[in-house]
């Protein structure tokens, strides 16, 4: 009878605690929430506080200001397209990895897994020396072109895709690819008609985690986008935050804006994200 009181009062303490991180955690996305409906006068008497009214005129304001539609768009397309060749190329990758088995292909997956520890502030300033030089000798455009900046994602998103690929990938089982191929499918046909159908669901986790960086990523595209018209969502939003001044009711606005779609992405891909991830690594 002891025990089962000291369990249920342990239970009790962690659900707590557990409960007591969480709020922890959303409060700065409440602070943001709250701050996007008041005017600078209600925001600075306090910020905690809720709205007296609650009234869209900030978030109309913050969309016509950082063109909300055109930076969306440049979002959406530089998001979808990165997503699309890191998929592609990092399963073909991972899967001939697997299959070859030998020292090179060993070598090269320590490769792909060492990049993942490099830190990118110390690559930014050669890569954007190296696309520059690109730029000026071979006459490709690298800087300021959004292909540019796809371009770039799909190496630095890369070598965690081909990780996680390459470890599902040793689950599918080898007999299925021979039958395959006795029945005189080609290596193209046995990729795309027998293995990448049974990486559904790390390709979902690969998908989720790359929407999430790509989209909220502001490091590499103030790098690589200079003008206006490239601008990607949390470039528009940074032009809230100006070096005097900032406008903290717009920002906030414009701060929901930025994270509404990638947080509705996420609830509706959440469950695959610890699945996937869980299969990648163990196997």
């Amino acid at each position: 009878m002891i025990k089962k009181q000291d369990a249920h009062i342990k239970n009790f303490s962690l659900c707590t605690l557990v409960m007591i991180l969480c709020l922890l955690y959303l409060f700065p996305i409440y602070i943001v929430l709250v701050n996007s409906f008041k005017n600078r006068a209600e925001l600075y008497e306090d910020i905690l506080a809720p709205p007296l009214s609650f009234s869209f005129q900030y978030y109309r304001n913050a969309m016509e200001r950082m063109n909300f539609l055109h930076s969306l768009g440049n979002s959406c397309i530089v998001t979808i397209f990165s997503i699309l060749f890191i998929t592609i190329l990092a399963s073909m990758t991972a899967w001939m990895l697997v299959r070859s088995n030998n020292k090179l292909s060993k070598i090269i997956f320590m490769v792909f897994v060492t990049t993942m520890l490099i830190p990118f502030q110390t690559l930014m300033m050669p890569l954007m020396q190296e696309m520059s030089g690109i730029k000026r000798y071979l006459g490709i455009p690298m800087v300021d072109t959004l292909g540019a900046l796809v371009y770039m994602n799909i190496g630095f998103g890369a070598s965690l895709a081909v990780f996680l690929y390459h470890g599902f990938v040793k689950s599918v089982p080898i007999s299925l690819e021979e039958a395959a191929t006795i029945d005189g499918c080609t290596a193209w046909g046995v990729f795309w008609r027998i293995v990448f159908p049974m990486l559904k669901p790390v390709t979902v986790t690969v998908l989720v985690l790359d929407v999430i960086w790509i989209w909220n990523d502001y490091l590499l595209p103030s790098l690589v986008l200079n003008s206006k018209a490239n601008r990607t969502i949390p470039l528009s939003t940074a032009s809230f935050f100006g070096e005097f001044s900032i406008q903290w009711n717009m920002a906030m606005a414009a701060l929901m804006l930025t994270i509404i779609p990638v947080v509705i992405f996420y609830l509706l891909s959440q469950k695959y994200i610890i699945k996937g991830v869980a299969a990648g690594a163990v196997k």
